[in-house]
């Protein structure tokens, strides 16, 4: 997920409100696949490609409707509200607790070939595997031709319109790669929970956001690699600093219903160091050439 929003919101600098809708989409398909008994690889692929639509009308609402960025996200997020619930039978919640998936069935084979070993571990592995070869894909993707161009494109627009390519189908591109990673880490977070929930992408897209910013605090580097990896090193610090809050929070009253008031004190936390360091910056910057220019 949070790889899909450092495609829109770093690559592209397009705010992309459309996570928040396309993480339960990705959910709901694979509750829907499984239930009518789809094989679970189809089903992750059928999460993916709903997050490919949901990120394309996005797109089109940006481009032929000339409607905001953040405002098309937007939309296009309460409109999957419905058609998530649509998707289930207008079933707010649908279990598949008893349907064998992926993870149930990784857990099995480490009861049978390790079984001095947590099963979770197996799933910890395959989610490594996974998150590297994606990792690696991603990188050779902008290492290309497409994918140094949509780089541009989210720095300036006008270059590569300059060079005659049309920057509506690779925004478009972007934005619905994004979302379908985003839906694929929704089918797996419905995979993991056993049951799939309309309200289960809300704070998304900020838990997201606090990922890509800790990143960026742990590893500055304008090479490719090293910013996606920052996007995962960030993601896992997120995440243990929720445990953390969820673990200890008692001592200082916290409870779980406010780990969404934490998420964003931690992004206006960052926002406001990064605006100081650039600021400082700014201001040696600009010392340095008076003290050049007095020389």
């Amino acid at each position: 997920m949070a790889l899909g929003l450092f495609c829109t919101f770093r690559v592209l600098n397009f705010c992309d409100m459309t996570v928040d809708g396309s993480f339960p989409l990705g959910g709901c398909v694979l509750a829907a696949c499984l239930v009518h008994g789809v094989p679970i690889v189809p089903a992750l692929l059928l999460a993916f490609a709903a997050g490919l639509c949901a990120g394309a009308v996005t797109s089109i609402i940006y481009t032929k409707l000339r409607i905001p960025d953040l405002l098309a996200g937007i939309l296009t997020m309460t409109m999957l509200y419905s058609i998530n619930l649509r998707i289930m039978e207008d079933k707010a919640n649908v279990s598949f607790l008893r349907i064998p998936t992926l993870f149930s069935r990784i857990i099995d084979a480490m009861y049978d070939f390790l079984p001095d070993v947590e099963p979770e571990w197996g799933i910890v592995c395959f989610l490594v595997i996974f998150v590297i070869a994606l990792k690696a894909v991603l990188d050779l993707f902008f290492h290309t031709d497409m994918g140094l161009t949509m780089g541009a494109l989210g720095a300036n627009p006008q270059l590569v319109i300059s060079q005659g390519v049309n920057p509506d189908i690779l925004r478009m591109i972007g934005i619905c790669f994004g979302n379908g990673l985003a839906a694929l880490a929704g089918a797996f977070a419905a995979m993991y929970s056993g049951f799939a929930d309309v309200g289960m992408g809300t704070g998304t897209v900020v838990s997201g956001l606090a990922s890509l910013m800790l990143g960026e605090f742990v590893l500055r580097s304008n090479r490719i690699s090293l910013q996606t990896l920052r996007v995962l090193i960030g993601s896992c610090i997120y995440r243990a600093l929720m445990i953390l809050a969820r673990t200890y929070g008692h001592y200082i009253h916290l409870t779980p219903n406010d780990l969404q008031l934490v998420t964003g004190l931690l992004i206006i936390i960052c926002l406001l160091v990064t605006r100081l360091n650039a600021d400082g910056g700014r201001k040696r910057g600009q010392k340095s050439a008076a003290t050049g220019g007095a020389r």
